[in-house]
């Protein structure tokens, strides 16, 4: 049986979080063929057994909606039907996937091997596991795993193979079909392929949406994606894609089924596999192309110790419960339920609503291991300009407050209270020496091997100080990425800390604007639900209340003698953030040259370097192209910023300065003229 990890301290007005076990404990002592081959029979939807893969896309393309969308493409285009059902069919066909059991068992056999060697432990909470079971036999499924590696989609194959539970269809980018034999294992595995965007292509979307929909009505297997859309380079949420999560609720919307279960899933890693591979990529290396070559290349990673996974199964959620009051289904009896039709803004509203309550509860029950809070206090430190760093006494007794913070703060944190800190932190430090240097009792991060290695008796090649800054910056992206997976936790308290450092005065209201503007301004950057500012306010008050930071007394806030530290810490979080904003709007105002969308990240990060070498800025963390385009995304957001769009060309940008400068000024500390129009508290 799997050895349980039970973390203790924890603050008794949390939920209650399940415990984990490890689950390659008995793998490692087991026969890996045994466990590939072993009797296999999961618990389906309802009982039934499930159609083959065949069945199902003869069921997609004799489908009423189907047939309906043909023949309105036949219409606007001329072209006879039977051609465009065989587009359809071949569409499907390079679409569907082709899940077999045969396959499943040699991924299984293959992934006991890799994991073994690549992680300590991978820990799952089996009463997830068990809630997971149930909902299965229930209603239709629909998994969310969060996604910051290309590990996710495997490793949750991985698990319900090993649970005996149903295994998903997962919806894949049309990237991974391209890797030869590859490409094809993972469509036998339960992959399905879709273009990353459809633009307007009609027979596409319903061809796509049919298939899932199908898929998920009848039970065939729980349907696996990703709300995030992509794989986050900065471990960051990302903002949720709304399409494939309209798909899934259409057939509950419609009273096709009584319900769907939407299981939020949540894999935190200790140590990242790409993580150098994503700071190039913000840095502007191009992403390598998917391809059976570079997974053979990458077989270097085996011989390197990742630590551990935590995989946390939420709460299933029931789409019932979550339309209740929000939606009236009856608008769907007014028209034939085959005939597609754009999502009212009720409907829009619903789905967004949905998507960023079911991200945050991916982000409530991600795991964060010591090293996030180490790498959030080496950066400020580095920031800080301390070219000796930290003493490990002084880190570790930093990183004991900002535990205890994170804990009062509500973070679902693994620190093993059984050992005494200063041996948690050797442990953090010694798992992650790519990252930080340990030279006589002090800590620093690893900025002068940012180069890497250069081999005995060769010579040093020359290196210009914009490409030494780039290679520190690899460094500081790579544990930004750590210090990112803690930002949920302290990204409220953070607002309102900054709110606080911005007023002129201690009134409750005019901090409150602040807040809104703040938070308004990064509603890209962070999970921040759309029309919960006061929501918002009122936890980031009581959170820096209950930990003694703060003292609020009817319509004024005032900062305590210990809370100085606590706000010190969160404004310092929140700075390289409000310093990119801030460098985005300086380069747009001094722009002299027509931009372009395509344009707009180069020249920003040229713009940047040019800071960054003079000293005139001191976070290379704001080189990021996420952070970039998130800053981009908020301009046009707020109208500073518009695109027109060109002929066949890329979308010109058209700056207003003076908004833009107004923007800069107030992200500064300046009060703006003309407060934001927010809510009264």
């Amino acid at each position: 049986m799997a050895s349980k990890v039970v973390y203790s301290h924890r603050d008794p007005m949390l939920k209650k979080r399940d415990d984990f076990e490890d689950m390659l404990e008995e793998r490692r002592t087991g026969s890996d063929l045994r466990y590939a081959l072993r009797c296999y029979t999961p618990a389906l939807y309802k009982g039934l057994t499930p159609c083959k893969a065949s069945e199902l896309k003869n069921m997609v393309l004799q489908s009423d909606q189907l047939h309906y969308v043909i023949n309105q493409v036949s219409k606007e285009t001329g072209t006879p039907t039977d051609e465009i059902q065989a587009e359809a069919a071949a569409i499907l066909e390079e679409m569907a996937h082709r899940l077999q059991l045969s396959t499943i068992r040699f991924f299984a056999f293959t992934l006991c091997k890799i994991f073994k060697t690549l992680f300590r432990s991978i820990c799952v909470n089996e009463e997830g596991i068990q809630r997971l079971q149930q909902a299965i036999q229930e209603h239709p499924v629909v998994l969310l795993p969060s996604h910051r590696s290309y590990m996710d989609f495997l490793l949750m194959s991985y698990i319900l193979y090993t649970y005996d539970l149903a295994l998903p269809v997962i919806a894949a980018g049309m990237d991974f079909m391209g890797m030869k034999i590859i490409g094809e294992m993972l469509r036998m595995s339960g992959a399905f392929f879709i273009r990353r965007s459809f633009g307007g292509d009609k027979l596409y979307w319903a061809v796509f949406s049919e298939y899932v929909k199908i898929m998920l009505k009848n039970g065939f297997a729980p349907v696996e994606f990703f709300l995030e859309g992509t794989r986050s380079r900065t471990a960051k949420s990302l903002t949720p894609k709304f399409g494939l999560l309209n798909i899934v609720m259409d057939p509950f919307l419609k009273g096709e089924v009584f319900d769907v279960s939407l299981v939020p899933v949540s894999i935190s890693y200790e140590r990242i596999l790409e993580e150098a591979l994503y700071a190039r990529e913000l840095l502007g290396v191009p992403k390598p192309k998917e391809s059976t070559s570079g997974l053979f290349k990458a077989r270097k990673i085996l011989s390197e110790d990742y630590g551990s996974i935590h995989v946390y199964f939420g709460q299933p959620v029931s789409a019932r419960s979550l339309a209740e009051g929000k939606v009236k289904r009856s608008q769907f009896n007014l028209i034939p339920r085959h005939i597609p039709r754009k999502p009212t803004e009720e409907i829009q509203d619903f789905v967004n609503d949905s998507a960023y309550r079911l991200v945050r509860a991916q982000e409530e029950s991600m795991v964060l291991k010591p090293w996030v809070l180490l790498a959030s206090l080496l950066l400020q430190n580095q920031a800080a300009g301390n070219k000796q760093g930290m003493s490990l006494r002084e880190l570790t007794e930093q990183a004991v407050w900002l535990r205890d913070l994170s804990r009062q703060f509500g973070a679902f944190l693994h620190w093993p209270d059984h050992i005494p800190p200063s041996k948690v932190v050797s442990s953090s430090l010694s798992l992650h020496q790519g990252l930080v240097r340990i030279s006589e009792g002090r800590v620093q991060l690893a900025l002068d091997q940012a180069g890497g290695r250069v081999e005995p008796g060769l010579p040093q090649p020359a290196i210009t100080p914009e490409d030494a800054l780039l290679n520190q910056a690899v460094v500081i992206l790579s544990c930004a990425s750590y210090r990112n997976q803690a930002l949920h936790v302290f990204i409220r308290p953070a607002l309102l800390a900054s709110a606080i450092h911005s007023a002129s005065v201690n009134e409750k209201q005019e901090i409150f604007n602040t807040f809104s503007f703040l938070r308004n301004m990064f509603s890209d950057e962070f999970i921040l639900c759309p029309g919960a500012e006061v929501q918002d306010f009122e936890e980031a008050c009581y959170l820096l209340v209950k930990c003694g930071a703060l003292q609020i007394h009817q319509q004024t806030i005032l900062v305590t003698d210990r809370g100085q530290r606590t706000l010190a810490f969160l404004t310092s979080i929140l700075d390289p953030f409000v310093q990119g904003y801030q460098m985005v709007c300086r380069f747009l105002c001094e722009a002299t040259e027509c931009l372009t969308d395509k344009l707009f990240i180069p020249a920003a990060r040229k713009f940047i370097i040019k800071h960054l070498l003079t000293g005139r800025l001191k976070y290379a963390e704001v080189l990021s192209s996420d952070l970039q385009k998130n800053a981009l995304a908020a301009l046009l957001r707020l109208g500073a910023v518009q695109k027109l769009r060109g002929r066949g060309g890329p979308a010109a940008l058209k700056v207003n300065k003076v908004m833009v400068n107004s923007l800069e000024d107030t992200l500064g500390g300046k009060l703006p003229t003309q407060k934001p129009l927010v809510a009264r508290l």
